[in-house]
């Protein structure tokens, strides 16, 4: 396993990576699905004894992967925001100071269920606001995980995670890929946000990421 893994899918390579994005080097883009910026903030706002400092390790994780890799595109997949609640003036200004060290870079945004509740990013992030699909080069990028009539779909919202199964009854659970022909799904980037586990179908291929690496499961 390393951090990174090179897919062919409808004659593209795409770079799945080991930190829950997929880089696509033939444009320069970098995916992302599920950021849910500001969740804990919303849970806090709701008296929830919920973790700070999410946004900013999220935010730190996201400058790792613009350094690393040569990006001219940022799509995020839906759910940037979590909710209204989301807004706090504390999780709004670490966006603008990380918006601030990424000026020139292209920020598009699909959006997602939670955007529609949330409502759009501020002005000042300078996002291009879409509803799905997205199309670029064979592939159709959308949040929600349904098929396109003509083009294989790159999706989040599942936030799909998969079982390994260790001795007696052992099991871990951890973020997954979910390739298949048609509709291919990106685990959730934001670091409090659960998943869904995933039941492998006939054909499919799962990409399984833990501790700073990427391989696939068996």
């Amino acid at each position: 396993m390393s951090g990174q893994y090179a897919l062919e899918l409808a004659g593209a390579e795409l770079w799945l990576l080991a930190d829950k994005a997929i880089y696509y080097p033939a444009y320069r883009t970098l995916m992302i699905a599920d950021a849910h910026f500001g969740k804990a903030a919303a849970y806090r706002k709701l008296g929830q004894p919920v973790p700070h400092g999410t946004t900013q390790s999220n935010l730190l994780r996201l400058d790792a992967l613009l350094k690393a890799y040569a990006c001219d595109h940022l799509v995020f997949l839906g759910d940037f925001l979590h909710s209204p609640g989301a807004r706090a003036t504390a999780t709004l200004e670490a966006l603008d100071e990380w918006r601030g060290r990424h000026r020139g870079l292209h920020v598009t945004l699909i959006r997602g269920n939670h955007d529609v509740n949330a409502g759009d990013p501020p002005g000042s992030l300078a996002f291009e606001v879409v509803s799905e699909p997205l199309l670029l080069g064979p592939f159709a990028l959308q949040h929600e995980p349904v098929p396109h009539p003509t083009r294989p779909v790159l999706a989040g919202h599942v936030h799909p995670v998969y079982r390994l199964h260790g001795f007696g009854r052992q099991s871990l659970r951890l973020p997954c890929f979910y390739v298949t022909e048609r509709v291919s799904l990106l685990p959730a980037f934001g670091v409090f946000t659960g998943g869904m586990e995933i039941t492998p179908e006939a054909d499919s291929q799962i990409y399984i990421v833990g501790d700073g690496a990427i391989g696939r499961a068996r």
